[in-house]
């Protein structure tokens, strides 16, 4: 895949070179110059607010995906601390049952 970076200097240099080269007086070449110029600020441009478009949409997925990653996490996370929970209760259960035994009935 060619990127629109490679494309751009191509055009660039492929211009320059072609408007060196012609032979023209030199306030027409400054002025095709001028105008080719321009046209490639404005190419570049774009490109990089395409790029920053596609950047701000990946960016916003990611942040959708990390969402809702954080929301299954927290969710199995609450199930695994009810989990410890119920545990720990069980034992405290047992643990009153034996101290029950040590304590002396009057």
């Amino acid at each position: 895949m060619i990127h629109k970076g490679t494309i751009v200097l191509g055009t660039m240099i492929g211009v320059g070179i072609g408007i060196l080269l012609a032979p023209e007086k030199g306030k027409d070449t400054r002025d095709k110059l001028k105008k080719e110029g321009l046209k490639i600020k404005d190419q570049i441009t774009d490109d990089f607010a395409e790029v920053k478009e596609d950047l701000s949409k990946t960016a916003q997925s990611g942040k959708e995906k990390f969402k809702e990653e954080f929301k299954d996490f927290r969710s199995k996370a609450s199930i695994k601390t009810e989990q410890a929970i119920t545990f720990l209760e069980k034992q405290l259960a047992i643990l009153k049952e034996k101290n029950k035994t040590f304590q002396q009935t009057s």
